[in-house]
């Protein structure tokens, strides 16, 4: 009696790329990207996607509003898509502005900012405490960035525009080599003024995507959770990929 046939293994196609199932939009710069950046390989546990957007600068995205640039991400998020990308995500928090226009365009969950996770951390909190975000520029997020990340307009805000390194070397781009010690600093005395302000401060979201290889020490100096876009991509990550038990 002969065996029955296997059943045939068809391998579905349409993709370009495959096993990478994020897209990351990243700004066009030239500053050092250490491990915990976002644009840096290693900092993912997973395989990603890159695509920088040409001539969307620090400076233009967090200082000039990212005017004019909102066809030129789109572009570029779509091509992500059509390389693979199963969702999208950005390496800077102030392009919240483009949230609903980039998820209408590509039709993929996106995720453009690390404030997308101050309601949800807000509603893990103990009454009488609020959220806190620590910015790379506080002059510089306005109501409109806040809205679109549903994020409330009086949340405790403390930027890091007054520090000897992280914002003169990231968004002003004095300098291509940084020095991560000072950086750290300003980081850690940015989240200290903020509480010092701000005592009711429970938890902290990091807008800047440059700021998680911060955390960890921001989190010690502080005794508070800190979250950033290293949490919110893992989050968003874990359902394209759910774990499989058993």
């Amino acid at each position: 009696m002969s065996s029955p046939s296997p059943a045939p293994r068809i391998a579905r196609g349409g993709k370009s790329i495959y096993g990478a199932p994020l897209g990351i939009l990243m700004l066009e710069a030239r500053f050092p990207r250490i491990p915990g950046d976002m644009g840096n390989g290693t900092t993912w546990p997973f395989p990603v996607l890159f695509r920088v957007v040409r001539g969307a600068t620090p400076e233009k995205v967090v200082l000039q509003g990212a005017r004019g640039l909102l066809p030129d991400f789109i572009e570029a998020a779509r091509d992500l898509v059509g390389l693979g990308a199963e969702a999208i995500t950005t390496n800077c928090g102030f392009l919240s502005l483009f949230q609903a226009e980039l998820a209408a365009a590509v039709q993929v969950p996106v995720a453009t900012s690390s404030l997308m996770q101050v309601p949800w951390v807000q509603a893990m909190l103990p009454p009488g405490k609020r959220v806190g975000v620590v910015t790379v520029n506080s002059s510089s997020l306005t109501p409109a960035h806040l809205r679109a990340a549903n994020v409330p307009l009086d949340i405790p805000v403390q930027g890091t525009e007054g520090g000897r390194e992280f914002f003169r070397v990231l968004i002003q781009s004095e300098a291509s080599d940084m020095d991560v010690a000072l950086a750290e600093q300003d980081i850690l005395d940015a989240g200290r003024a903020l509480v010092a302000r701000h005592p009711e401060v429970g938890a902290i979201v990091l807008e800047c995507t440059n700021m998680p290889p911060y955390a960890a020490a921001l989190q010690a100096e502080l005794g508070l959770p800190v979250y950033d876009i290293y949490t919110l991509v893992n989050w968003l990550h874990g359902g394209l990929r759910p774990a499989r038990f058993g």
